[in-house]
C-alpha cells in the first residue's frame, strides 16, 4: 500500500510539471474575494473560459458569470458534461455566451442539436493536449476546490480528468473553495499560489445518482459476469449497463479498478473485499479513476481516502498504462452496432447525445492486456422497441469504435466474441443475441448485404433464430 502511495506522490509531482511545493505553514499569494460576483469580474468579452465539469461544477461562480451577461459578449465556454445548471444559456445570457462541449451530457444535448452550442469530437485522453499545446488556449478556468491543507494545497475533488491541465495552462484561475467538496488523493492537488482569485462557499456537491436498473439491464450484467476472471482489472464506462455488472460480482475475488469513472455501484464490492486491487501493476492496492459520478455516499468514502487515486485523463486513458494491468476487462456501452461490428456511441443518427470519451482507448488497452477482454455491453432494443443491432448504422451515425477493435458484444440475450471472425460469421453471431422479434428480419437483410448462404457458406437458420449461433 505505502509503495503505491509513494508512486502517487511521484506521479503528482511529474504531472504538475515540477510545480509541487511544500510549505511548513500555509501561505499564499492568491487574492480572496468576498463574493462570486467579484471573483468573475475579471472575465472579459471574447475570453475562452474552462468550467470544471461533472459533479465539480462551480455553480456559484457560473451563476455569477451568467449574471454579468449584460457586460459580456462572445465568451466561449468549454467543459465536459455537467451535473449543475448551465445558467449561461438561460434567457438573455445565452446571447453573450457560446458553449463548446468537449463531451455532451443531458444538460446541453438539446442546445447542441438546436445549433445553440457546439461539440468537439475528441478522445478524453487528448483534451489536455488541446490546452497545453495552445490549440485551445484558455483565458480563464473556473474550478471547485477543497479548502487548503496546512501546506496550502487544495484538491480538485471528484473531477481531476481534464481539469488539471486546464488549471495549469489557463491565464487566470478562479476558484470557489467549498468546505463540502471531498478532498481526493492522487494528482489533483493545486496549491493556492496557482489560484489567482477565490471565493469561499459552503454548498452541497452536485450528485448524479444511478437510475433504477431494469430487468433487461440486469440480464446484461448477468451475462457479463462470466467474462470476469478472478484477478481482473475492470473499466466500467458510462451508463446503466456497465454498472449492472457489479450486482453479479459478489463471488469474485482480487478484482482491481482502473477506469475513467467510478460510481456508488463499486462501493459494496470494495467493502466486501471483492475489489482489493492486489493484482494490478499500475497503482497496486488502489482504485484508479479520473472522475467520480455519484452521490454523497461516494463523496464520504473518497474524502481523504488514499485508497482512491484520481489521476488526469491523459494518464488514466493512456493505452500504454491500461495494457500493463493484467486481465483488463473494459466494459463500455453502445447506442447501435451494425452486423460487421461497427459501434456508434455518441449519436442517434444525426442527433448528438454523448461524446467520444475513452471507449476506444480502453477497448484497445484491454485487447493488449495479458488475458484482457474488450467488451461492448448494450440492450438489444431501444425504449421504443427498435433494434440496436442493425444491418447498417443509421444515416448520420458516427463510428466511435471500429469493427477491428470490437471483440466481445453482450446483450440480455447472450455474449459473443467477434475477434477473428469474418463479416458473415459476425453477422450470424450478432443476430443470435439480437431481440428475438428482430432476428428473422436481420437474417434476411444479412443475406442480401453480406451474402449469408452464398459461396458454400452454410447458415444454421434455426440456431441463429433461437440465439444458439
Amino acid at each position: 500500500m505505502f509503495a503505491g502511495l509513494s508512486r502517487v506522490a511521484a506521479q503528482t509531482a511529474r504531472l504538475q510539471g515540477g510545480q509541487r511545493r511544500l510549505y511548513n505553514t500555509y501561505k499564499t499569494n492568491s487574492i480572496r474575494l468576498s463574493t462570486p460576483s467579484e471573483a468573475v469580474s475579471f472575465i472579459k468579452p471574447g475570453d475562452r473560459v474552462f468550467i470544471h465539469g461533472i459533479c465539480s461544477f462551480p455553480q456559484e461562480l457560473v451563476d455569477a458569470l451568467a449574471a454579468r451577461h449584460h457586460s459580456l459578449w462572445d465568451v466561449e465556454i468549454c467543459h465536459l458534461h455537467i451535473a449543475g445548471e448551465p445558467s449561461y444559456l438561460n434567457g438573455q445570457a445565452a446571447e453573450s455566451f457560446r458553449v463548446n462541449n468537449l463531451f455532451i451530457g443531458k444538460k446541453l444535448r438539446n442546445a447542441v442539436n438546436a445549433g445553440l452550442a457546439d461539440y468537439v469530437p475528441i478522445f478524453l485522453s487528448e483534451i489536455p493536449a488541446l490546452f497545453s499545446s495552445g490549440r485551445l488556449p484558455l483565458n480563464a478556468a473556473l474550478i471547485s476546490v477543497s479548502p487548503p491543507d496546512a501546506h496550502g494545497f487544495c484538491s480538485l475533488g471528484p473531477s481531476v480528468d481534464v481539469a488539471l491541465s486546464a488549471v495549469r495552462h489557463a491565464d487566470l484561475v478562479i476558484a470557489q473553495v467549498n468546505k463540502k467538496l471531498p478532498r481526493t488523493h492522487g494528482a489533483g492537488l493545486i496549491h493556492m499560489d496557482n489560484i489567482n482569485y477565490y471565493t469561499e462557499v459552503d454548498t452541497a456537491i452536485h450528485e448524479m445518482p444511478s437510475e433504477p436498473l431494469s430487468e433487461a439491464e440486469m440480464a446484461v450484467g448477468r451475462n457479463l459476469a462470466p467474462l470476469i476472471e478472478n484477478g481482473s482489472t475492470l473499466q466500467l464506462g458510462i451508463g446503466a449497463v456497465p454498472q449492472a455488472l457489479c450486482a453479479f460480482l459478489e463471488n469474485h475475488s482480487h478484482l482491481g479498478i482502473h477506469t475513467e469513472l467510478i460510481s456508488d455501484s463499486i462501493l459494496p464490492l470494495i467493502e466486501s473485499g471483492v475489489i482489493d486491487n492486489s493484482r494490478k501493476v499500475i497503482f497496486p492496492g488502489q482504485v484508479v479513476a479520473s472522475f467520480l459520478q455519484g452521490t454523497k455516499k461516494l463523496w464520504d468514502y473518497v474524502d481523504d481516502n488514499p485508497m482512491v487515486a484520481l489521476m488526469p485523463s491523459e494518464y488514466v486513458n493512456d493505452v500504454k498504462n491500461i495494457q500493463r494491468n493484467p486481465k483488463v476487462v473494459a466494459i463500455n456501452s453502445a447506442i447501435e452496432i451494425d452486423l460487421t461490428g461497427q459501434i456508434c456511441a455518441d449519436s442517434v443518427g444525426t442527433r448528438f447525445i454523448s461524446g467520444i470519451g475513452g471507449q476506444l482507448d480502453f477497448e484497445r488497452g484491454a485487447s493488449l492486456s495479458p488475458g484482457g477482454k474488450p467488451v461492448i455491453a448494450m440492450l438489444s432494443t431501444t425504449k421504443t422497441g427498435e433494434s440496436r443491432i442493425n444491418t447498417h448504422l443509421k444515416r448520420g451515425s458516427g463510428v466511435v469504435t471500429t469493427r477491428a477493435h470490437v471483440h466481445w458484444v453482450v446483450t440480455e440475450y447472450g455474449a459473443v466474441n467477434l475477434f477473428g471472425l469474418n463479416v458473415r460469421q459476425r453477422a450470424e453471431k450478432l443476430i443470435s443475441i439480437a431481440h428475438p422479434d428482430h432476428r428473422e428480419h436481420l437474417l434476411k437483410e444479412a443475406r442480401d448485404r453480406l451474402h449469408l448462404g452464398h459461396f458454400h457458406h452454410q447458415v444454421n437458420v434455426e440456431a441463429i433464430l433461437e440465439g444458439r449461433a
